[in-house]
């Protein structure tokens, strides 16, 4: 049987618009058609290499912003939550809208590693390493704002469950419980299965490490791994457990989050939408820096073909459907308000679209669902420079989404004397930007020192890795495979 004819441009990656169906559907996740050994050569190349020129400048920028967290949050120890805008009513600012925002970057991570991994969908390969490091430092940002809103680093107890000898324990009926739960559980499962599928790149590095130091660092970390048949086993397992247990943690640590609010009485909170709402903005602005973190490092490390345009079309395919849960949500929210006949849910909405707040929630509106309507188009998708603007505007608008949820809810309270502006102050600023300075730091070092793209992955996806294909279709597709296997 004589295998159909393959069109040589739609297998190499460009972006033909009359290729056949079948041709698209075998399209190969990775581009040039690499050996195992080119994949290790590629990927360790930049971890083994002298770091770039503009390394440096960038850490050093990155540490500056880390400094000024470091010095905000003194200044806030020092003479407490006042040096922020916060008033009466408004108690919750800046602080718990960055937490709220933090958290949600943090989602993409586990959906690329964990439920895509479960639905066996394979191009995930190339961008879970970004992606789960990226939910990691995410979560880490996003811990400082709730340790540190209530202004007294004393009363940590409020809702670190420690054992104490003064029987004073946490107050399980605070939020602050919670959130600590639930990010907690996160990050520690996160940071599970962001290691273990480290490890077999790990033992690569180790093999291949000149220097005596590099070969004892990742010779501990990579826990002995040899690469036989037993220990894969193991891995695959242990792989597929972690990722079992990480997919309910993407819809319920966001759940919880938005309980915060739910649980409360306050117009424009008390309501159930939330849980599935906050998810769904969770992974949209989640996506979005994963494709904004993905587009730079490809660029820098000229790693075209190993993260390709059909990865960003199918990433802004998934932002396209979580930008559209989102915009439903808002409308729901309105309707919710008129159909509920609560004077002071309706007053609420109107007040965020037409009130003082009005430009943030329509600077929210647009980003969010405005912006997120371009991904319809193709070539949008498929064009990085404005795919990159596009997910900017979604962050820059779900941090909003935040601050109005936030701000506009309580500046606006059951008594009209208790109105009040929110503004933020230099130190609301300095704090948020710190934050990114811990981020990036952070980030830095986990693209020099580790690779970037996992390799085991990545090698389980070529052409050679398929010994199941027919055998026509191997042949038509990539030829004899020559050079390393390691």
């Amino acid at each position: 049987m004589s295998v159909p004819p393959i069109q040589t441009d739609s297998i190499v990656g460009k972006d033909s618009g009359n290729s056949h169906a079948y041709a698209e559907a075998d399209r190969p996740l990775i581009l040039g058609n690499p050996s195992f050994q080119d994949v290790s050569e590629r990927i360790s190349g930049i971890v083994e290499a002298r770091p770039p020129s503009w390394w440096l400048p960038a850490l050093g920028l990155a540490v500056s912003l880390f400094l000024m967290l470091f010095g905000s949050l003194g200044w806030l120890f020092i003479k407490g939550v006042g040096i922020w805008g916060i008033n009466i009513p408004v108690g919750w600012g800046w602080a718990i809208v960055n937490f709220v925002w933090w958290v949600g970057i943090g989602h993409a991570g586990t959906l690329i590693s964990a439920i895509l991994f479960l639905l066996r969908q394979r191009w995930r390969t190339s961008i879970n390493r970004f992606a789960e490091a990226m939910t990691l430092f995410a979560i880490m940002c996003a811990g400082i704002f709730p340790s540190v809103h209530i202004g007294r680093p004393w009363l940590i107890y409020w809702f670190a469950p420690y054992p104490n000898q003064m029987a004073i324990w946490p107050q399980f009926r605070s939020p602050l419980m919670w959130d600590f739960f639930a990010v907690g559980t996160y990050f520690a499962a996160s940071l599970m299965f962001w290691y273990l599928g480290l490890v077999p790149d790990l033992a690569t590095l180790r093999d291949r490490a000149v220097s005596r130091g590099r070969k004892v660092v990742y010779g501990i970390f990579a826990l002995g791994w040899r690469g036989g048949h037993k220990q894969w086993k193991h891995f695959e397992m242990g792989y597929l457990i972690l990722a079992g247990i990480s997919t309910p943690l993407v819809l319920s640590v966001h759940s919880i989050v938005s309980t915060d609010f739910a649980i409360s009485l306050v117009p424009g909170w008390h309501t159930t939408i939330f849980p599935p709402y906050f998810v769904a903005g969770a992974i949209f602005s989640g996506f979005a820096l994963v494709v904004n973190l993905t587009i730079i490092a490809r660029k820098l490390f000229h790693l075209e073909n190993y993260i390709t345009l059909d990865h960003y079309d199918k990433m802004a395919k998934i932002m396209l459907v979580t930008g559209l849960m989102v915009g439903y949500a808002y409308a729901m929210e309105f309707f919710i308000a008129w159909y509920s006949g609560n004077i002071y849910e309706q007053f609420v909405f109107i007040n965020r679209a037409f009130g003082p707040y009005a430009w943030a929630y329509w600077t929210m509106v647009i980003c969010n669902v405005g912006v997120s309507q371009l991904l319809w188009f193709r070539r949008v998708r498929r064009t990085l420079p404005l795919l990159f603007v596009v997910a900017i505007l979604v962050n820059i608008g779900m941090w909003f989404e935040r601050f109005v949820i936030v701000v506009t809810s309580l500046s606006r309270d059951f008594l009209p004397s208790s109105w009040d502006y929110y503004t933020p102050t230099i130190w609301d600023i300095s704090t948020f930007l710190g934050s990114f300075g811990l981020f990036f730091t952070m980030f830095l070092l986990f693209i020099r020192f580790l690779p970037m793209i996992a390799m085991a992955e990545v090698k389980g996806v070529l052409p050679q890795a398929a010994v199941h294909r027919p055998r026509g279709l191997e042949q038509a597709v990539s030829p004899p495979i020559t050079g390393g296997t390691s």
